[in-house]
């Protein structure tokens, strides 16, 4: 017999999903096409660490919201481009309303594309998959309270980010970033996403 703590609730056409996902319409459709899908490349991987930055202390739907004016604002988060921006560029980063405007942040995102940009390509993909444990690991989690916040996997990141001089990643920062990127899969065991490629 189930136990129906465990179960993942159904979501409006009768499928499982994990409880989070059925919280806002912008959820679903970021839980189900988006979160926990392998994401790869140094641009799209700079573009989830730096909007993981900025979610720290808020809710994800505040920054899933705003996240089209962040790429606007980001120049699309293309490491290039974002490590040439000037002090013009900061000054109209503190006064755009279509992201979040937290100076600390918005430094740290400016710092670490201009770190990024003197890496080789494919170095940072590389360096963030190479912290992915391997699948069997750790069982499916049941319910929610079976997903940590910070793994050691996450911790090391974290560490090792920081020491090539990333800003603004810590272990539960960096253990988000694990999750919506596919590191890991926090699906829960009867969440019907947790199946899809």
């Amino acid at each position: 017999m189930s136990d129906p703590a465990a179960e993942a609730p159904l979501g409006p056409d009768g499928l499982s999903r994990c409880p989070w996902a059925l919280s806002a319409p912008d959820y679903l459709a970021y839980h189900d096409e988006e979160w926990g899908r392998p994401v790869h490349g140094d641009d799209a991987l700079f573009e989830r660490l730096s909007l993981e930055a900025f979610q720290s202390g808020l809710s994800w739907i505040t920054i899933l919201r705003r996240r089209p004016g962040f790429r606007a604002a980001f120049a699309g988060f293309r490491i290039a481009d974002v490590a040439e921006f000037t002090d013009a560029d900061r000054e109209r980063l503190l006064t755009d309303t279509g992201i979040i405007r937290n100076r600390a942040k918005i430094d740290a995102t400016l710092a670490n594309a201009r770190v990024l940009a003197g890496w080789e390509p494919g170095e940072l993909d590389a360096l963030i998959w190479s912290h992915a444990p391997e699948p069997a690991a750790r069982p499916a989690p049941r319910t929610l309270a079976d997903v940590p916040a910070v793994t050691e996997e996450s911790t090391t990141l974290s560490k090792t980010l920081k020491k090539r001089g990333l800003r603004f990643i810590g272990p539960t920062t960096a253990y988000a970033l694990m999750q919506a990127c596919g590191l890991v899969n926090d699906h829960l065991k009867t969440c019907a996403a947790r199946t899809t490629p």
